[in-house]
């Protein structure tokens, strides 16, 4: 490598560097030499690349995508910003437009819905589950990030934006317009009563005061008779995640809520414990849950069900429990970055992992877009076919 071009890439990859060396401190008593062996193949890696490869490399797009395949290797939820997305990032969540299309995405291989919020664009639009969005307005989501793309699909009330979806093994891909509506500010609680005495509770988002509103329907179903609750949860995946522990202190009077964790061991953990006062709702509970349920609506199950509260029936849930800062580089670019991550009561991982049910029943496989799903629920079915057998 010739001076000159070892000088660019010091420039460029300081911050890459410095990332990885400042791991190096943190790990050193437990790893040992490995990371500087990582380092000097990267080093040669550079070199191979700038000396050898068949045309003249831009350094800053090598380096931009060795900085973007180190995040992209940790977790979805996990990116590499540009100084750009960056100062997206450091004016929050309220200097986002107002509108969206609501969905929430992760990422394999390519952006992929979680799920779509109730009455949503994209829930209209019959957008579900492991969808794969290829690309957002022409846009090929193979580089973007899950904090870009999300932040991509966001817009004024009214304007539109076309992903191109590819759904199961679909030859090939669709494009669906969708146009953006203002982000609802009110929690999606819902309650009816099923039969005599099971009440039904639909959780849609748990965006907003969501606790005051599934006390309020709680409340009212009892005083109509329900002697037994099913919370539904399937296919929520938006609010932050306080919100979900929150909502459980409804239900659970006293115990472990959930553990957040850090990079630490074990004893540095933080045990968010039931407070006087909390238990509210004391009705049995029976859960819904899909591979759509994650974020807020997973650690609301895992309180409940770890706390002997309420039975999970339906999918494994998806596995998303990690919370996320900005860490800013040197030279104006950053990375979003999980630092910490809720466990269940039992201190159990959630993300990646996400939560079994007690009782599995899976979904009807997904139906082409745009046709008419089958009729019937075999989720909801097999829950009350289990209250109603041990109520016998």
């Amino acid at each position: 490598m010739t001076t000159r071009t070892r000088l660019s890439v010091l420039l460029i990859s300081t911050p890459i560097l410095a990332f990885v060396v400042l791991g190096g401190l943190l790990g050193r008593a437990s790893t040992g030499d490995e990371k500087l062996q990582h380092l000097r193949v990267f080093d040669d890696v550079v070199s191979l690349i700038m000396n050898n490869y068949v045309e003249e490399v831009k350094v800053d797009r090598v380096m931009d995508g060795a900085m973007r395949g180190l995040a992209d290797g940790l977790d979805p939820d996990s990116a590499y910003l540009d100084s750009r997305l960056v100062k997206v990032a450091e004016a929050g969540a309220t200097a986002l437009p107002p509108g969206d299309v609501g969905i929430e995405l992760t990422r394999q291989y390519y952006l992929r819905v979680i799920a779509a919020r109730d009455g949503s664009p994209g829930a209209k639009a019959g957008l579900q589950t492991g969808d794969y969005v290829r690309a957002i307005d022409g846009k090929p989501t193979r580089d973007l990030s899950v904090f870009e793309g999300m932040r991509l699909l966001r817009g004024t009330p009214g304007s539109k934006v076309t992903l191109t979806i590819i759904r199961g093994n679909a030859a090939e891909p669709k494009q669906i317009d969708l146009v953006r509506e203002k982000t609802p500010i009110s929690p999606l609680v819902t309650g009816k009563l099923i039969g005599a005495d099971v009440g039904y509770i639909r959780v849609g988002s748990f965006a907003g005061d969501v606790a005051a509103n599934l006390r309020e329907q709680a409340a009212a179903l009892e005083k109509s008779g329900a002697k037994h609750l099913v919370v539904d949860v399937r296919h929520t995946a938006e609010g932050p995640l306080d919100a979900g522990i929150d909502a459980a202190r409804l239900f659970v009077k006293s115990g472990t809520l959930a553990m957040k964790a850090g990079r630490g061991d074990k004893a540095s953990r933080e045990t968010i414990a039931a407070r006087t006062g909390d238990g509210a709702v004391t009705l049995p509970v029976t859960l819904l849950v899909t591979t759509g349920t994650a974020g807020a609506a997973e650690l609301f199950a895992a309180a409940l069900d770890g706390n002997k509260r309420a039975d999970l029936v339906g999918e494994r849930t998806l596995g998303r429990a990690g919370v996320q800062k900005l860490v800013r580089l040197a030279d104006g670019r950053g990375l979003w970055l999980t630092y910490a991550r809720y466990l269940t009561p039992g201190g159990d991982a959630i993300q990646g992992k996400g939560l079994n049910p007690d009782v599995a029943v899976d979904e009807p496989e997904a139906i082409e877009l745009g046709e008419t799903p089958p009729a019937g629920d075999p989720i909801l079915d097999a829950a009350l076919d289990r209250i109603h057998k041990a109520a016998a």
